[in-house]
């Protein structure tokens, strides 16, 4: 079964005096990119949770938000020495340049220090959130399961909308192939009539010269390849999408081909009722392509 990149979950947990909230989103992307935002005051946490998140996905832009909070005044906020005193070296840095540059600026606050990541932490034992960090982590293979699932769901849909389209590239690809039959004989006709006016108007040319020149006129009308190559191009496509997995970049390969030959197809057509099948051809491999951008 294909997954569509596209997926949401969300979730809500606590363990007292705690509460926290999860949400797990994601959107097409050509590779695999997972952006986290979750307490950095609960180590190891991001670490864990990215691995068992990347064993579940292969492409996408993942973005999993996890907030949490505490229901009692235990865990108050305390001042980072740390990070205030790394902070306010840099802003004398700055100010120093800016004086030797002859530019004045604001005086700073300690409310524009105190939003800064890392200048405030929650005050309490490390052993208080070993319970917390266990719990968070346990609860987060079923976010998964549920984000996967609704994947899945989409992408099972996707696979019919792709089944349906591949059904009638095949219909037009045969229609192409009976049109192509049919017109071989006007065109060997259009050749035999095209020789007979350059011989009768060409004093001393070459006749198998000119024979040659025009089989290799008929050679670059032919559109036999075309159609086999789109057929096999239908069968690769439905074996993917029956094989399913992650399939999307095959997919996305398979596409540009289709195109190739359906452009080839309508620029060695030579028959208008030809042109148009082409031109529907290369509308339905254009949906298509919009389709397997979803998919992982």
């Amino acid at each position: 079964m294909i997954k569509s990149m596209t997926g949401f979950a969300s979730a809500r947990g606590e363990l007292a005096p705690w509460s926290w909230g999860w949400e797990l989103r994601a959107v097409n992307g050509k590779g695999l990119d997972m952006r986290l935002r979750v307490p950095d005051w609960l180590e190891g946490l991001e670490a864990a949770l990215r691995t068992e998140l990347a064993k579940s996905v292969a492409r996408g832009n993942i973005t999993l938000s996890l907030r949490v909070v505490r229901g009692d005044d235990a865990g108050a906020m305390v001042l980072n020495r740390g990070t205030m005193g790394a902070v306010l070296d840099a802003l004398e840095v700055v100010e120093t340049e800016a004086m030797e540059r002859g530019l004045t600026l604001a005086p700073s606050k300690a409310s524009d220090l105190l939003p800064l990541r890392g200048m405030l932490e929650i005050g309490m034992a490390e052993d208080d959130t070993v319970p917390l960090l266990a719990q968070i982590k346990s609860e987060f293979a079923p976010l998964v399961q549920a984000f996967v699932q609704m994947r899945s769901v989409e992408g099972a849909a996707l696979a019919q909308v792709l089944g349906e389209q591949l059904d009638r590239v095949a219909a037009l690809t045969h229609e192409a192939a009976t049109l192509a039959e049919a017109r071989k004989s006007v065109v060997a006709e259009t050749l035999k009539t095209n020789l007979a006016r350059v011989l009768d108007n060409a004093d001393g040319a070459d006749p198998d010269r000119v024979a040659q020149e025009l089989a290799l006129l008929a050679v670059k009308a032919d559109v036999t390849e075309e159609i086999d190559r789109l057929g096999a191009h239908v069968t690769a496509a439905r074996d993917l999408l029956a094989k399913g997995g992650t399939v999307g970049r095959k997919l996305d390969f398979l596409m540009q081909e289709f195109n190739r030959e359906a452009n080839t197809l309508c620029s060695k057509a030579q028959s208008s009722d030809l042109t148009t099948v082409g031109l529907e051809l290369k509308a339905v491999i254009d949906q298509m392509r919009e389709q397997v951008q979803n998919v992982e």
